[in-house]
């Protein structure tokens, strides 16, 4: 497995030795022993949560505070997404700055989301089916998010607003506190 930090400290895109044949492929999507030593640290999760969404659909950017802040290790089984994190670490000397990422089925890469990150993909394809490990258990009270339009953040999502698909709580989101 090839592990990149990226300019976010402690954010990693993971990306798997595939074998591959002319009867498909295989690779390990996670051991808990590799990821361990390639992060430098033991993360153990917890709970597996699935979404399906459909082209245009934008989720995020979400995140749980406090005791219940979430570390995530995030993937696409089907289709392909534009992944986004931002650091809302207040003591971060990257505060406020994000990464942005393509996930799909066909690169097979992860990535690797730390406590104190907001978290949200926009699906590219026309389906995607995303998968994510969290070393918390979700809590709808400790729930919160930052808006995906926020002009702080300036976020390229790579498509035009007028054709995202949002829940009408993403839509209602706050900006960053700066």
């Amino acid at each position: 497995m090839k592990v990149t930090e990226t300019q976010l400290q402690g954010c990693f895109v993971l990306e798997p030795k595939i074998f591959e044949d002319d009867r498909g492929f295989f690779y390990e999507s996670y051991s808990h022993k590799s990821f361990s030593e390639a992060i430098g640290r033991e993360v153990i999760f917890v709970q597996d949560n699935f979404s399906f969404s459909k082209k245009g659909v934008l989720r995020g950017l979400h995140y749980q505070k406090g005791e219940y802040a979430q570390a995530k290790l995030v993937s696409v089984l089907e289709g392909k997404v534009q992944d986004v994190v931002v650091d809302i670490r207040k003591d971060s000397p990257t505060y406020g700055q994000h990464i942005s990422i393509e996930l799909s089925s066909e690169n097979k890469r992860q990535l690797f989301v730390p406590r104190g990150f907001a978290h949200g993909f926009l699906v590219l394809s026309e389906t995607a089916r995303f998968f994510y490990k969290c070393d918390n258990y979700y809590n709808k009270e400790s729930e919160e998010g930052i808006r995906y339009d926020d002009e702080t953040l300036g976020i390229d999502w790579g498509i035009s607003m007028d054709h995202l698909i949002l829940s009408e709580r993403d839509r209602s989101l706050p900006p960053i506190k700066t």
